[in-house]
């Protein structure tokens, strides 16, 4: 099967840096960003100049791996022709190398659009959180033998549309493998098991930093919200009692000499 992708989402220079040093294969700026760096309630709520803005800083921080887009609500629905344009827009002005999707058979028509004037597509199927509310909330998707029939249906039309890889959410281990092994695309499984072709976690989880709540797939790697806290509490202490910024550590001197006599200039305003 070959060594699993690693796809890890970012949305600013620094997170954008960090995947770079990361040596992550895949950097997704993915739209979960409008909840985890914005604060919105949903990931519907963001708008594409917000996610052209982000793209663009992530893109300035990581060279190396491969740039995926999240195309916005609202910006593919509406017709291909729609899709393509705003595509083009990730492409051009956000500097992505692909965009992403969420939709299975009846968003094909549309990833074969895009894919057809050279962009390349990553699909997303399984729990699509552009449309959790219509799938009853952030649930599990596949969960019978018809719902995951179904996901099988979705994954090969989104192969026959073009789509270079499909991205599947929250779908039980089993369905995933199976999807996985009838497709001669890779999967990137995010809460899809083990026997997905890679996996992707959103950044903001996985280092313990997003404030509302960690979803059941995520594995906490580390926890810097607590150490970040510590240290911006620690910084308004010592500036109240004024032990920071210290003298020889942190200021800058004047020139040789030159501190004398501003001194004594200053000694002399005081007569």
């Amino acid at each position: 099967m070959g060594t699993p992708i690693t796809v890890m989402t970012a949305h600013d220079y620094p997170s954008g840096v960090f995947c770079e040093k990361g040596e992550m294969d895949i950097c997704l700026v993915g739209d979960s960003l409008a909840m985890v760096a914005l604060g919105y309630d949903s990931t519907t709520r963001i708008t594409l100049d917000e996610m052209l803005h982000h793209c663009r800083a992530v893109a300035r921080g990581s060279k190396t791996p491969f740039l995926i887009g999240d195309m916005p609500f609202g910006t593919y629905e509406k017709s291909p022709e729609h899709a393509l344009d705003n595509a083009i827009r990730m492409i051009r002005e956000g500097h992505m190398e692909a965009v992403k999707l969420e939709g299975g058979i009846e968003m094909a028509e549309t990833c074969r659009r895009i894919v057809n004037v050279g962009i390349p597509v990553l699909g997303h199927i399984g729990l699509t959180p552009q449309r959790a509310t219509s799938l009853g909330g952030f649930r599990a998707q596949g969960t019978s033998l018809i719902k995951a029939q179904n996901l099988l249906k979705d994954a090969k039309a989104l192969e026959e549309a073009g789509c270079f890889s499909i991205v599947l959410e929250s779908v039980p281990s089993p369905v995933a493998e199976f999807i996985t092994g009838q497709l001669n695309i890779p999967t990137i499984g995010i809460g899809a098991g083990p026997h997905c072709s890679g996996q992707v976690l959103v950044q903001m989880d996985m280092i313990g930093i997003y404030d509302k709540f960690t979803p059941k797939f995520c594995k906490l790697y580390e926890r810097l919200d607590p150490l970040i806290v510590n240290a911006l509490t620690k910084y308004g202490e010592e500036v109240r009692n004024r032990s920071f910024p210290d003298i020889k550590s942190h200021t800058y001197s004047m020139e040789k000499g030159e501190e004398d006599k501003f001194l004594k200039w200053v000694k002399e305003q005081k007569v």
